[in-house]
């Protein structure tokens, strides 16, 4: 999907060379909880990466002396009372002012170099999000039960959406400016890559997704992550954001079963009307009928759901096409 590209250059097939970044008002977005042993060194790594950038870290009720760190790293600390990620990337998106966004983690396993590729990308290609495909660099980095629910995961995404990443969860993105103000937080937990994913997908909007270096976690931190319960949050997720955005396959499919089921409960009821002219078994008659209606009923509601969730894409896609392309901010001004 996406091509390598080196940190320091990026060309277009056309030969357009790499555009001058510190032209652009970049904010790094650094969600945090518990984090004191690693977010002093995300902080220092990313202000070496991108010397004009601004680091915006926001703490997420920390117990330890996340904030504290941080902003002694020399980041503009923020604090988030309402607990889980989905929430902290929504007060991020909202609050804070830039042309471009770097979202990442703040355990120190992602490569900060490797931003400098991502936005060169972006501002090229115009793209709206580009995505860090991680690549393990040590055996510790990347636990395989969380590599197996990934791969899941973002297979689930793709039968469902259309061709998706080969790393859904990657936590370390870049953002244009018209997705972070068009983009609908919803979700509350670590299902917000998942939601981030999908937004793409469905607004088909411009992506692109670049191998980087993934390292194990620093000695003192530890992950947030619980591989079943969130695996089958952001599984969830994944259902509910289907069911809203293609109601008409999804309660199709429901009438479908439905309609299946009652069609197999009448076969001998109505094979035996014929032989004897009798129904002998009311209760089942009666079950069969009822599947019949909740059936119909369902194919109903699909196509009510359809047109509004048409509208309601349709109002996103506007909010998107609101702001300028990557680029155009600069162009203007």
């Amino acid at each position: 999907m996406a091509k390598k590209v080196s940190n320091t250059t990026a060309r277009k097939p056309g030969g357009r060379s790499a555009v001058d970044v510190a032209a652009y008002k970049i904010a790094v977005l650094v969600p945090c909880y518990n984090e004191a042993a690693a977010v002093a060194k995300v902080v220092k790594d990313f202000r070496a990466a991108l010397p004009s950038a601004t680091i915006f870290v926001f703490d997420n009720n920390s117990t330890d002396n996340t904030a504290a760190a941080a902003r002694e790293a020399g980041a503009e600390v923020f604090q988030e009372k309402h607990q889980g990620k989905g929430f902290v990337v929504r007060r991020m998106f909202t609050d804070i002012e830039a042309d471009i966004y770097v979202l990442v983690d703040g355990d120190a396993t992602y490569d900060a170099p490797s931003a400098m590729a991502m936005i060169q990308r972006l501002l090229i290609d115009r793209l709206d999000m580009v995505v860090a495909n991680r690549i393990d660099t040590e055996q510790a980095a990347y636990r395989t039960g969380h590599r197996t629910g990934n791969m899941l995961l973002t297979g689930s995404v793709a039968w469902v959406f259309g061709p998706a990443f080969k790393d859904m969860l990657s936590g370390y993105r870049v953002f244009s400016r018209r997705f972070v103000k068009s983009f609908p937080v919803l979700s509350g937990g670590f299902e917000i890559e998942t939601e981030l994913t999908i937004h793409a997908l469905e607004l088909g909007l411009p992506t692109a997704e670049i191998d980087t270096p993934y390292y194990a976690r620093p000695q003192g931190s530890a992950s947030k992550l619980n591989t079943w319960r969130d695996g089958f949050r952001i599984l969830r997720t994944i259902l509910a954001l289907y069911r809203a955005e293609r109601p008409l396959m999804f309660f199709a499919v429901i009438g479908l079963v439905l309609a299946i089921v009652s069609i197999v409960l009448a076969i001998p009821i109505f094979v035996t009307y014929v032989e004897t002219g009798l129904v002998p078994r009311l209760p089942t008659a009666i079950l069969s009928t009822g599947l019949m209606m909740l059936a119909s009923l369902s194919a109903a509601v699909g196509l009510v759901l359809d047109t509004v969730t048409r509208g309601r894409r349709e109002t996103k896609l506007l909010a998107y096409l609101s702001h300028r392309a990557p680029g155009e901010e600069r162009r203007a001004s």
